[in-house]
């Protein structure tokens, strides 16, 4: 075994950085539709005739059918050979960014983003097995570093490259890009070293069927939220049961899907029988706090991602390049901060630089609400995002390579496979609440303050369905005001009204989530005091609150750790 370990640090030491460079453009690769959709959101309304909100559908479908399948793509690609599996996924997602880019309905579209997501669950896992299985010591903690800093690289080439697309030759060209990109990241990995298929591994196809059916309830709950109705069906709900909507039912459901998928894993897990998901990625109250920070800080910062653009967009009517231009400083310092947070390690145990992270996104979402008045580029509102950036980049990637280097290096596959769970599903969800949440304040200021407007008549207010209220563009509102009764007047103070009910709707969205960023720091210090060199080869329990830490491996896994 140590000269095992020899060699492979001695490989790692002088190894080319070419399967790290098929790495990090590859999570470019996956990463960068979802930043793209989020640029290309006037254009793709207006040319496929459908409203803002649905953009965000597609872009929650695509993360929630990657979170969906994620668990069992790590055990397909264990299986039958992380590099092959790697490949094939590569190019189906190509051909769905290809089904993007000729999308002539939101139907396709939504078709050819789910599957993207659903392919990029096989991916995922792959990623965090190339750097495991080609990396060690500092040189593992920055290719971890990089692989997280390759989201907000991919957000940057979004903005800079969709937002020019969509300025001038359209926003389908984007995901042509991909499509080429695709085709390189499938030439050059081949060049990888192939990965040993586990072939006498066998798939738990029950808890891969608990996992789906859940996280896709889950999805479908959360992505409803808003148009649904969040307790009440409204018309546009497909169903109701005595009344209710069906979003927050399906998130019940979803959530008792939930539980059911952790005591099956459990029971498989105390068995020693092959299960679908290994549960000493999770063994400690240490791992499980890494797993809440992870979630709060992936929700928060997906959430403001879509609410900014969106502001931008629909409410100020900026074009997909000056939205580009707008949030740069922010996705640069998210890229900044996940390359060079690794340095911080040997200075502040994870547990610090956590809950100062925390703090530092918790200002800065807090000094973007206080300052804005409708100008992005006040400097107080640079100087917030570029804060939001650092403490969300550091995070981040913090919390990965805690949660990697905690586990045995067999178990890479699965702390792959949770972290993109996590990661998209609560992504996903920070979408779909903060959507709901932010229109819900809406239309409630949007009814007092019509109330309270005597220019506003009420039979006008009785005309307009405020509870079915949208972030709509000024000259949107006067289209839907020209189908009423409403007068000169009852449209100018229509309008005043909506201007600043969009302004309060965003202040209060972002003071929200602020809240919830402090309330982080509470799992951030229950973060381990250090952050071992490499992935450990064997379990090595050291938390008194852990779980399960003698649960032996399966029999293959047992297999590869005594070899």
């Amino acid at each position: 075994m140590t000269d095992t370990k020899t060699s492979a640090a001695t490989t790692t030491g002088t190894a080319s950085w070419l399967p790290l460079i098929v790495v990090v453009l590859t999570q470019v690769q996956a990463s960068f539709a979802v930043n793209a959709l989020t640029v290309s959101m006037a254009g793709i309304t207006t040319d496929l005739n459908t409203p803002a909100t649905s953009v965000g559908t597609a872009i929650t479908a695509g993360t929630f059918a990657m979170a969906a399948f994620i668990l069992l793509g790590a055990k397909i690609g264990a299986r039958f050979g992380t590099r092959g599996v790697f490949q094939i996924a590569v190019a189906i997602h190509a051909a769905a960014m290809a089904g993007v880019a000729l999308s002539l309905s939101p139907a396709m579209l939504f078709i050819a983003q789910a599957s993207s997501g659903a392919v990029i669950a096989l991916i995922a896992p792959a990623l965090t097995v190339f750097i495991a299985t080609n990396y060690s010591g500092d040189r593992q903690a920055k290719a971890i570093g990089l692989l997280a800093a390759a989201i907000p690289l991919a957000g940057i080439l979004a903005l800079l490259l969709a937002g020019w697309f969509a300025e001038t030759i359209g926003w389908r060209y984007s995901f042509a890009l991909m499509v080429a990109l695709g085709v390189v990241n499938l030439a050059l990995s081949f060049r990888l070293k192939r990965v040993p298929a586990q072939r006498d591994l066998r798939i738990d196809w029950t808890g891969a069927l608990l996992a789906a059916v859940s996280i896709i309830l889950l999805s479908f709950g959360f992505s409803g939220l808003n148009s649904w109705g969040l307790w009440l069906a409204t018309a546009q709900a497909p169903f109701d049961v005595l009344g209710v909507s069906p979003a927050p039912l399906l998130i019940i459901l979803g959530l008792i899907g939930g539980q059911l998928f952790f005591l099956w894993v459990g029971k498989r897990q105390r068995e020693g029988a092959p299960r679908i998901f290994d549960l000493r990625v999770l063994a400690s109250g240490t791992e499980l706090a890494i797993t809440a920070c992870m979630s709060i800080m992936l929700f928060v910062g997906t959430a403001a991602n879509f609410l900014i653009p969106l502001y931008m967009q629909v409410v100020q009517g900026l074009t997909g390049i000056q939205t580009s231009f707008s949030i740069i400083p922010y996705t640069i310092s998210i890229f900044l901060a996940s390359t060079f947070v690794a340095y911080l390690y040997k200075v502040a145990p994870p547990r610090i630089i956590g809950a100062v992270g925390f703090v530092v996104v918790a200002a800065a979402l807090s000094l973007i609400a206080f300052t804005i008045r409708g100008d992005w580029g006040q400097a107080f509102i640079v100087v917030g995002l570029v804060l939001l950036g650092l403490g969300q980049g550091s995070i981040v990637a913090l919390v990965f390579n805690t949660l990697l280097s905690s586990a045995p290096k067999q178990l890479a596959g699965d702390v792959g496979a949770w972290r993109g769970l996590v990661h998209n599903l609560s992504g996903s969800v920070g979408i779909a609440v903060a959507s709901a949440f932010a229109v819900g304040i809406l239309a409630a200021t949007l009814q007092a303050s019509a109330e309270a407007h005597p220019e506003i008549s009420p039979q006008l207010i009785s005309e307009v369905n405020i509870n079915e209220a949208d972030f709509l563009t000024n000259a949107q509102l006067e289209a839907v005001l020209r189908t009423t009764s409403a007068s000169e007047a009852e449209t100018a103070a229509a309008i005043q009204v909506n201007e600043e009910g969009r302004v309060l709707a965003l202040k209060v969205s972002l003071l929200a989530l602020a809240g919830l960023a402090l309330l982080a720091i509470i799992p951030a210090t229950r973060m381990p005091g250090r952050i071992a060199g490499e992935l450990p080869e064997k379990v090595e329990p050291d938390d008194p609150d852990a779980i399960d830490a003698s649960i032996p491996l399966n029999p293959v896994a047992q297999k590869e750790a005594s070899s």
